[in-house]
């Protein structure tokens, strides 16, 4: 795998407290499993940034070595990934997805916003 696609994720994933590998993107999911994690997120009011692998073949096979994680979407948070759509859904259900975020600093668009106010 090259370094430069390595170099791209952590870039990114060091980047972007919230940020998701998926196929399409947020505005037009292009697999059912992307397009739940994305509605998950949007429904929490969780800004995050997205990645779509569907737009480069180096990305789509490098997310999957850098993690050691075979399917897409991938979800990381702070850096570390959190897991694909099943674990994020699970999370979320258990309201463990939340106290993570939190933990992370990490806090709906809403919130911050009036925190700053």
């Amino acid at each position: 795998m090259s370094d430069a696609v390595f170099d791209r994720i952590r870039s990114e994933i060091n980047a972007n407290p919230v940020m998701l590998y998926m196929k399409g993107d947020a505005m037009f999911p292009q697999c059912g499993f992307s397009a739940r994690v994305v509605q998950i997120l949007s429904h929490m009011k969780v800004p995050f940034q997205t990645a779509n692998v569907l737009e480069d073949a180096g990305l789509r096979d490098g997310i999957k070595a850098f993690s050691n994680w075979p399917t897409i979407p991938q979800l990381y948070v702070k850096g570390e990934l959190v897991g694909g759509c099943d674990i994020v859904t699970e999370m979320y259900q258990s309201g463990e997805l939340e106290s993570l975020l939190a933990e992370h600093g990490v806090v709906p668009a809403s919130a911050s916003a009036s925190a700053s106010a």
